[in-house]
């Protein structure tokens, strides 16, 4: 039963997600998520009070993904091996978290006014530092912004990026990885 539950927890983040990208966050009502999901505002309510539950949702659940990649990074050495590692895991923690990557572009306002939006941009800033040195070059410290920023970027299909998204990942993870160990990747 709790299983039913937590599908229908995510079902309901999915389809909220996907309204607030369509129409914007403040132009998508519950009455309007729960249309979508053919059930009863009730019913909703259940599971969120607000658009602002759901929301909180997903960033916690996007929270937890990155604190678990902060910690566990945090005790490795800055190596270039290990910039390299912390990089092989930020692709999973990007994949889970698009939908809500996706929503942040679209209602920038929404996350950064959201009461854990700005919790979320620490930790991800924390992340982005783990690829660099307090103390490293200004290049150092740029490579280490580009590579999150190539990681970023090859989660979005872009016109100009014709890459099945395997493939578009790949290319940004071998990019990212280029620039934080200085080193050119193999194919």
């Amino acid at each position: 039963m709790a299983e039913r539950r937590s599908d229908t927890r995510q079902r309901i983040q999915q389809v909220a997600l996907e309204l607030f990208t369509e129409q914007g966050y403040d132009k998508t009502s519950l009455r309007e998520i729960a249309e979508r999901l053919e059930v009863t505002k009730a019913a909703l309510y259940y599971h969120f009070k607000s658009k602002e539950d759901i929301v909180t949702a997903l960033i916690e659940d996007m929270r937890g993904d990155v604190t678990e990649v902060v910690e566990w990074a945090s005790d490795l050495p800055r190596t270039p091996e290990h910039r390299a590692e912390i990089v092989r895991h930020i692709p999973t923690v990007l994949t889970r978290s698009m939908p809500l990557l996706r929503f942040a572009q679209v209602n920038e306002t929404a996350l950064r006014d959201h009461p854990h939006g700005a919790d979320l941009g620490q930790l991800m800033w924390q992340l982005l530092m783990l690829l660099s040195d307090e103390d490293a070059d200004a290049e150092h410290q740029l490579r280490s912004v580009l590579a999150m920023a190539a990681l970023m970027i090859g989660m979005v299909p872009l016109p100009i990026i014709t890459a099945p998204a395997p493939e578009r990942m790949g290319a940004a993870v071998k990019v990212a990885l280029e620039l934080v160990t200085g080193q050119i990747q193999s194919a």
